[in-house]
């Protein structure tokens, strides 16, 4: 069941608009980005809710300091979380207003696009409004290579998921809420592209509009376009694409497992290389020889804890362990996957010595076969979901 926390009763008339900006070390943007756009909607019932990820700089601060004289500010900090996604979505969960948007808040958002944008939604005509870089001729505000790669990645979500948007890419839009609600259940929150989950988690089809806007210099913070980001959205559209029968996490996680498997090889080969002929007798009391499984048993250990540590960085990045988290969480991952690692050991043998296949495939047959269990008891054990606080 999807856990969607109730819309606060408000002590005033509740706003028409629901800005979510979402940060993370954005301190030296944030005022003037908040100031800015407030300006820009004055004539608009809005309120800014600023999602921070308990960013180590001084964006709460000043976020605070600013909600001193703007009481339309708010800020919600997550701790142990992390993506853009997710605390959007968190802060659509919370916010009071009728119609809910997004933003950076990092200033290379246009202001005049966002206002364009609240008029259009604000008509009422409209079920979702984003701003996009393709319209037109107009200038992205991209580097050649990023704005390449931005225009290869809405050509190929055009063509998986057929959602009907120039710019499915794009990190500032506004809807209604009762579209947010129609897409709220199926919500994966993985990852950036935050206008490409609700668009395609919908069930409805959106009467949409959208602005020209090209992205401005950004005034402060870094980049969050990286290699994990491209790995998400592939696993987005996986998921999208299928219906939901792929889970977009579990197809990180065994995008992560096929890495492992090659280390998995990688250590059956060398251990049979070196151990193979140390011993001609069987195990005592079992039928299987010691370099088997000294072979297959380091090979599952080795793998599983290189599995462990690549999904913490990419797969479970939202729910990344630090410090004395990191520890226990690697000894409830080898805790999880110990039935998988038992079974795999056992198929392991059991191939080789009865079935006659080859050590190397009955090893990576029998890795396979164990990593869906895998999945979902490390997911409970290692990166479940904390519980929200009492009032977060």
């Amino acid at each position: 069941m999807t856990y969607i926390e109730p819309v606060p009763a408000s002590a005033g008339p509740q706003p028409e608009l629901s800005l979510i900006i979402c940060t993370l070390n954005e301190g030296a943007a944030i005022r003037s980005v908040i100031e800015e756009v407030s300006d820009t909607l004055k004539h608009i019932s809005h309120e800014i809710i600023v999602v921070d990820d308990n960013s180590a700089d001084n964006t709460a601060a000043e976020v605070l300091e600013l909600a001193k004289t703007r009481p339309n500010v708010r800020l919600h900090v997550r701790v142990n979380e992390r993506g853009l996604s997710s605390a959007a979505i968190k802060g659509w969960d919370i916010a009071y207003g009728r119609f809910l948007g997004v933003m950076d808040g990092d200033g290379q958002h246009d202001p005049d696009a966002i206002r364009q944008l609240a008029e259009m939604i604000l008509k009422g005509d409209k079920d979702l409004v984003c701003a996009s870089r393709y319209i037109g001729q107009t200038e992205t505000g991209l580097s050649f290579f990023r704005d390449l790669g931005s225009r290869a990645a809405t050509w190929a979500t055009g063509l998986v998921l057929k959602v009907p948007l120039s710019d499915p890419m794009s990190g500032c839009f506004m809807m209604t809420r009762d579209y947010y609600m129609s897409a709220r259940p199926k919500l994966t929150g993985i990852g950036f592209k935050i206008l490409l989950d609700v668009a395609a988690s919908s069930p409805v089809k959106p009467r949409f509009g959208e602005v020209k806007a090209a992205l401005r210099q950004r005034q402060g913070g870094q980049s969050k376009l990286d290699l994990r980001v491209v790995l998400d959205l592939g696993a987005l559209l996986i998921e999208k694409a299928t219906g939901g029968v792929m889970n977009a996490r579990f197809v990180l996680f065994a995008g992560v497992g096929v890495t492992g498997v090659f280390v998995y090889a990688a250590v059956l080969i060398i251990c049979h290389k070196l151990l193979y002929g140390a011993t001609q007798q069987p195990m005592y009391r079992f039928q299987y020889r010691y370099d088997d499984i000294v072979s297959y048993s380091l090979a599952i250990w080795l793998s599983m804890t290189w599995n462990f540590f690549v999904n913490n960085l990419i797969t479970f990045r939202d729910k990344r362990l630090k410090g004395v988290a990191l520890i226990t969480g690697l000894i409830g991952f080898y805790f999880a996957c110990s039935i998988g690692a038992v079974i795999s050991l056992a198929l392991s043998l059991f191939m080789k010595d009865h079935l006659h296949i080859h050590y190397l495939v009955a090893g990576i047959t029998a890795a396979l076969l164990s990593s869906v269990w895998n999945y979902w008891a490390s997911t409970l054990l290692s990166w479940r979901n904390k519980k929200p606080a009492p009032g977060a």
